[in-house]
């Protein structure tokens, strides 16, 4: 035997565990209008997810990489090197990342080992997503560190989604001298793909290197303002493409997942009164693939015992506060349901655009929890359209006088162009709060994404209550120019007097509202200490349909980005109120019926996450309506006492004096988080609110003791704060709660 033919046999050998029929040596190529291809490698055996890369795949594979920063020069080589490996079998999809660093682990920023934590993307970590419809639009995103912390989340182009998506995945963490490295495994029944087996998808990986705050991407992406950095990865029109993946057909793709929960509660506001009163509750959540890209859920008896209560709020607005949905059955597929280019997930959410669906309507009502029965949705895509529809059954819960009710919704969205759709949407409620009979919502929306930086969105919709006539429309226009250097935006929403969405969320109606915004965002070159500068003005006006001024806001704002991610930032505004009838703004104190004009400045300065302790200290001082008022807040807290253990200690306090009275509005609140694993973890959440003269506390114990299969313990209660010595309880539980995943 020739020595050509040892080497031959050689190869074969080591690569037997590798199917690599018309697949490239490389796992890149480019082609020749520039698009990177990814080639998946097909595995005749599973990979073992160990951290280790002694399987021929890696061996006899040229991995993918060249990164290109995004963070802190754009379009310049990565500093640290980056291997992508991306595989499947009759199972599962595999991406393998090798991550080299020049710093030892000692010097690494890792602080977060929780499941789908906001601090996971602050760590140094790896996220992609795939777009697996190849649609440009829609993507899942997965995440991970070091320390084996992982996030995931169905997310939109230029959108964040929902955190609360949670699929079954498997994943393997390991060191090597010189950096470290991730193997994962995605299971096809835990995703939705287009039909045929042959697919293409988009695909694109981030790398984070947070101790030098370098972000780098797979390929190179446009600078958009709000999506450069990290939230770069929302760009899921701009992505790879990602080739030879065979994916199964279509299975029944069931999971059923039966719960039991034990309780033991006090409630003083109930009635009658409940005093350590035992309770026991069973359940069911269903969920069944229809297609591959269709699924139905199901839920009988809910129960969300286990959700951590709301983090309290200062208002000093005659406006409603918003409170974001934490409950996982409304979560997964939250975005399909949003609406003209509002949504009721992320850090905008709940601003005055309308709701026209907003989950927190069904089940809960004046701060009281009504039983659900049952209910059941189908989300997904069929073709072009995306569809969304949901009907919950509630019981009656006597506190709040709130009547047996069932809610419904139905979302339709078709694509267009290239990144562009249009929809429609009815919601409907069988008991109106407002009056009697039942009230329904009906709207139709436009959105457009043009070339990356401009976005167009507009909607018409009607409501239909019984007990309100006319005036019931609203309509919204609003476009925006989003480049990194520069940006203007221009909002035009009316919103008429009885327009009342009774299954979404209205902070306020009867009003036309003009805004305008101009940003001048330049990065400075060859400065070492700023990494860009944001000048910024803003007009906010409000006008009744008699034509009078409501409220009114005039902005200045001015920020500089430090290369270490710490931000200072500086603004001042002159704000116009008139009051059409009296404000009861505190206990006592009420403003009477006119116009005011005050104005006031602030700055706050944002550490960032390399620090020991983190967070944003702001301080705000100025003319408050016929007074003054100085604020003082500590927000987004986080102080790194161990990988495991952490705090997150917050603070406003608000010292008000008016012509009508002086006073003090506060909410002080720490959360204490103990990781024992990702899959468990203690939290503790102590909150004192002194506009409702109470304290809550919130402790949770969560073990996901086999995958897809949870155990909780919960202690809740609230106190009076408002007697003498030690507060007086209002109401107290401890829950139980254990449910068991079986999929098939």
């Amino acid at each position: 035997m020739t020595l050509k033919s040892l080497l031959l046999a050689a190869v074969v050998c080591l690569g037997a565990t590798l199917t690599l029929a018309q697949t490239p040596t490389r796992m890149a190529t480019t082609e020749p209008d520039g698009t990177l291809t990814l080639h998946a490698i097909k595995l005749t055996s599973p990979l073992k997810l160990d951290g280790q890369l002694d399987e021929p795949l890696y061996s006899t594979v040229v991995p993918a990489g060249d990164f290109v920063q995004m963070e802190p020069t754009p379009g310049a080589p990565a500093t640290e090197k980056t291997d992508v490996w991306l595989a499947y079998d009759a199972a599962n999809v595999y991406i393998t990342v090798r991550c080299w660093d020049s710093k030892p682990p000692s010097g690494w920023i890792l602080d977060e080992m929780r499941r789908d934590s906001n601090n996971i993307p602050r760590n140094e970590n790896v996220a992609f997503f795939f777009d697996t419809f190849n649609d440009k639009r829609t993507a899942l995103l997965f995440e991970i560190t070091p320390l084996g912390a992982i996030y995931d989340a169905q997310a939109s182009h230029l959108r964040p989604g929902s955190a609360d998506w949670n699929p079954l995945w498997r994943y393997g963490i390991g060191r090597f001298e010189g950096g470290w490295i991730a193997e994962m495994a995605i299971p096809f029944k835990s995703i939705r793909y287009q039909p045929g087996a042959g697919q293409t998808w988009g695909f694109n990986l981030r790398r984070t290197v947070r101790w030098k705050n370098e972000e780098s991407f797979l390929i190179k992406l446009p600078l958009i303002a709000g999506f450069s950095g990290a939230a770069a990865i929302f760009q899921i029109a701009n992505s790879a493409k990602l080739v030879g993946i065979e994916a199964p057909a279509a299975s029944k793709n069931i999971e059923i997942k039966p719960y039991a929960v034990g309780s033991v509660a006090t409630d003083r506001l109930s009635r009658p009164p409940k005093d350590n009163a035992g309770d026991s509750e069973v359940g069911l959540d269903f969920k069944y693939g229809v297609t591959n890209n269709l699924t139905a859920d199901f839920t009988y008896n809910t129960d969300f015992a286990q959700v951590e209560i709301d983090n309290q709020q200062v208002n000093l607005t005659r406006f409603s506060l918003f409170f974001p949905e934490k409950r996982e059955f409304f979560l997964e597929g939250q975005s399909i349901f949003d609406f003209g280019g509002a949504s009721s997930g992320g850090a905008n959410a709940g601003g005055v655009t309308p709701l026209l669906f907003f989950s927190r309507r069904i089940g809960l009502n004046s701060g009281r929890v009504v039983p659900i029965q049952g209910g059941g949705r189908l989300t997904g895509r069929a073709g072009a359209f995306t569809v969304g529809a949901m009907n919950v059954q509630t019981d009656d819960e006597a506190l709040s006088r709130t009547p047996s009710t069932n809610f419904s919704v139905v979302r339709l969205r078709r694509d267009i162009l290239n990144r562009s759709s249009v929809g429609l949407i009815y919601t409907g409620r069988s008991h109106a709060t407002v009056g009697t009979g039942s009230t329904q919502t009906f709207g139709v929306d436009a959105n457009f994404n043009l070339k990356n930086f401009v976005t167009i969105n507009a909607y018409a919709a009607k409501t239909d209550t019984p007990a309100l006539n006319d005036d019931d429309t609203s309509y919204r226009v609003q476009a925006s120019l989003n480049k990194d250097r520069y940006g203007v935006e221009f909002d035009r929403l009316v919103v008429g007097d009885n327009f009342n969405p009774e299954v979404g969320f209205i902070q306020r109606d009867d009003f036309h509202r003009t805004y305008a915004l101009a940003r001048f965002s330049p990065r400075p070159k060859k400065n070492t200490r700023v990494r860009k500068y944001y000048y910024q003005t803003s007009v906010d006006r409000f006008v009744g349909k008699n034509g009078v001024t409501q409220s009114g806001n005039y902005n200045g704002y001015f920020s500089a980005e430090m290369q270490n991610t710490d931000r200072i930032t500086a603004q001042v505004n002159s704000t116009v109120e008139q009051l059409a009838r009296p404000f009861a703004i505190f206990r006592g104190v009420t403003l009477p019926v006119g116009r005011y004009e005050f104005q006031n400045a602030n700055v706050t300065v944002a550490l960032g996450n390399q620090r020991a302790l983190s967070g944003t200290v702001g301080f705000d001082a100025g003319t408050f309506y016929n007074g003054t008022k100085r604020t003082v807040t500590f927000s987004n807290p986080r102080a790194r006492l161990t990988p495991q253990i952490s705090l997150e200690p917050a603070i406003s306090v608000n010292w008000i004096s008016l012509t009508q009275g002086s006073f003090r509005n506060s909410v002080i609140s720490n959360r204490t988080t103990y990781t024992v694993t990702p899959r468990m973890f203690v939290s503790g959440l102590v909150q004192y609110a002194s506009a409702t003269r109470t304290t809550s506390t919130n402790v949770r114990f969560r073990w996901e003791y086999v995958l897809g299969s949870e155990m909780f313990l919960v202690y809740s209660d609230e106190l009076d704060a408002a007697v003498r010595g030690f507060p007086d309880l209002r109401n107290r539980a401890i829950v139980f709660k254990i449910n068991r995943m079986f999929r098939f």
